[in-house]
């Protein structure tokens, strides 16, 4: 979990890499804010954009479409890699997507298959629009794939993240495609090798995790102003991981107004209301959140 970075240092973190990076029109402050949360950030999500030719493809993600406003991304990368910032906040590239993909990419774990598309992608991720026209024929140039590799590790390297922390749309949203003509494993092992790993990733298959367990639920009366616990703190990033997080710093150990707020998100979420999502745990609302122990 992270604050997203300021335009200012998006932009030295892509040239830190050595990225050629073209400023595009208003970037700055072309979002869609006024929709919905950026932030906290997770990770990096990669496309095609299904057109061709630089200019006319880097129009198309400021401006966007009838049925879907730009910015459509926040940078787009050319066949020549470069990489033309098109916006900053949130854009709309990710769309909704599987809760359990956004917390693998929270853990930095291996991805799960994407079956459901339930969570606001938009709010956690970077996105790249890559030029090409997703018909498996388009040619990816070096140069291009290239730039995608250095793109999303100076994302990383600026966030501390590593390599798991970089997606395809294809693996967020189900029946996706893109980016089609190269894999993200592959991808992603380049870039684990920038960030200075081993780029074929690790020599033996990790050990098998334990069952997970979670937390059990500790009553209604646990939540109130002025408790401390840990479990606050783990309860409080699961409410983000899935989408609900009303936050503006944290989440932390002490019960406040913000946790109250986000845990009404989720009991909405899952079709409670009226006093039934009053933003205290009950115990039905709380098993299906999943708190894991700490």
């Amino acid at each position: 979990m992270a604050t997203p970075l300021s335009a200012d240092r998006l932009l030295k973190a892509l040239r830190n890499e050595g990225l050629h990076v073209v400023e595009h029109r208003s970037w700055r402050t072309h979002n869609r804010n006024h929709k919905g949360p950026w932030g906290p950030v997770h990770g990096v999500m990669i496309h095609h954009t299904v057109s061709s030719g630089t200019r006319s493809s880097v129009e198309l993600c400021y401006n966007g479409h009838s049925t879907l406003p730009g910015p459509l991304c926040h940078g787009v990368i050319a066949k020549d890699g470069s990489v033309h910032l098109v916006g900053h906040g949130r854009t709309n590239h990710a769309g909704l997507g599987d809760d359990d993909v956004l917390r693998a990419v929270v853990n930095e774990s291996a991805l799960p298959a994407d079956n459901e598309a339930n969570t606001d992608g938009n709010r956690h991720f970077y996105g790249f629009e890559c030029v090409n026209l997703g018909n498996g024929e388009d040619l990816w140039p070096a140069a291009q794939l290239e730039a995608i590799e250095k793109a999303s590790a100076a994302i990383c390297r600026a966030h501390g993240w590593t390599y798991r922390s970089v997606i395809g749309h294809k693996e967020w949203q189900p029946g996706k495609i893109d980016p089609r003509g190269f894999t993200m494993d592959s991808m992603r092992g380049r870039i684990r090798s920038r960030l200075g790993g081993s780029p074929d990733g690790p020599s033996k298959p990790p050990a098998p995790k334990p069952p997970a367990t979670y937390e059990p639920f500790p009553g209604a009366a646990f939540f109130r102003v002025g408790r401390r616990s840990p479990v606050i703190t783990a309860m409080g990033k699961r409410l983000v991981a899935q989408g609900c997080g009303r936050y503006e710093v944290g989440p932390g150990p002490a019960w406040s107004a913000a946790d109250r707020k986000s845990y009404a998100a989720w009991q909405r979420k899952l079709g409670f209301s009226g006093s039934d999502a009053d933003g205290t745990p009950g115990r039905s609302s709380w098993d299906k959140l999943k708190v894991p122990n700490v």
